[in-house]
């Protein structure tokens, strides 16, 4: 199971920090992905993270967007900086065991219910 939370209303140009705590399983071998979807829109690939730390972010957040884990916490975290109304969004998280093709949606076995990320303009 994964649950997300640090979503909320937040003013253009400022910050937050989404967590996601799984639990049933340890996780620390398994990529931990974020993705978002916006009303009206398909789910789209935000970052990801490999049980070895490596990282992949989507072109539209990358330079303002860090992608963490705790292993120890079974947690991950994404600090998402200089936010914009086009980040408006229901941000999920998720994991899979096999590090391949980790910007796509459809292999990701297990998911997060989702938190609501609003940024006003």
């Amino acid at each position: 199971q994964l649950v997300e939370s640090g979503g909320g209303l937040v003013q253009a140009g400022g910050s937050l920090r989404l967590s996601c705590t799984a639990s049933g399983r340890t996780f620390s071998n398994y990529v931990m992905g974020w993705f978002r979807q916006a009303p009206g829109k398909e789910r789209e690939f935000v970052a990801a993270i490999l049980g070895n730390g490596s990282t992949d972010y989507a072109d539209s957040v990358k330079g303002r967007c860090t992608i963490s884990r705790d292993n120890a916490k079974n947690t991950v975290y994404l600090q998402v900086n200089s936010l914009t109304p086009e980040d408006t969004a229901v941000y999920y998280c998720t994991a899979k065991g096999l590090p391949v093709a980790v910007r796509y949606s459809y292999n990701y076995v297990y998911w997060g219910q989702g938190t609501q990320v609003t940024v006003s303009s």
